[in-house]
């Protein structure tokens, strides 16, 4: 049974971009290197600072381009560079709990649902096998695809405008607070994603209709 929407919030609020990792689908980059001590892979990503070194294949470098880099500056890094992009689909761990019945209850009322998500373009082919409710979403930003990742102000700007949104009348779900940060400064309603329950309760908030 859906919410009543609460008088004092803005009936207007009526579209939800979405990010995917750890909010549609599971993420677990360890996933990638299946039989190995975790302590070496702990080593490697130390070495490669895996968190900027990931973040460089969301913003448009690919993974071949990736691993050439560091067999030029520090080839003993390189093996596992390739190993992550070759098993890629094994840090995917599925629809996050509960995502896709809520996913599922915003399409069926109609509410508009869009992506917005740091993803290398190269990978990319993985995350709707691993989570197929992205499919009902209307369009998706892939920041690998459009050289812009998150949380740069210019790609929520771009959502924007390729999604026809009105910032103030859309939601933004992320897991990342940095991310939720600047989507709010560019003008967007945004939710910090810690589990489906609670944005079920946020997004009733904010006059959507769905069930808590």
């Amino acid at each position: 049974m859906a919410t009543t929407p609460d008088p004092a919030v803005d009936p207007a609020v009526d579209a939800v971009v979405y990010d995917f990792g750890n909010v549609l689908v599971g993420w677990d980059p360890y996933g990638a290197f299946a039989g190995l001590d975790r302590a070496e892979v702990d080593r490697w990503m130390d070495a490669v600072d895996f968190g900027a070194f990931n973040l460089a294949q969301d913003a448009g470098r690919t993974w071949a381009e990736a691993v050439a880099h560091l067999e030029a500056t520090r080839p003993e890094l390189a093996p596992l560079a390739a190993r992550y992009a070759r098993d890629y689909a094994g840090t995917l761990t599925g629809e996050v709990p509960g995502s896709a019945a809520l996913v599922r209850e915003l399409h069926a009322a109609g509410v508009p649902l869009y992506g917005l998500t740091n993803w290398a373009a190269d990978t990319f082919h993985a995350a709707q096998p691993a989570a197929p409710v992205i499919g009902l979403l209307r369009d998706v930003i892939v920041s690998g695809r459009v050289g812009l990742a998150k949380p740069d102000p210019a790609v929520f700007r771009l959502a924007a405008q390729r999604f026809d949104v009105d910032p103030a009348r859309t939601v933004f779900v992320d897991d990342t607070v940095r991310n939720v940060e600047a989507a709010r400064a560019v003008g967007f309603h945004a939710v910090h994603f810690t589990g489906t329950p609670a944005l079920r309760s946020a997004l009733a908030d904010l006059g959507l209709p769905v069930a808590r």
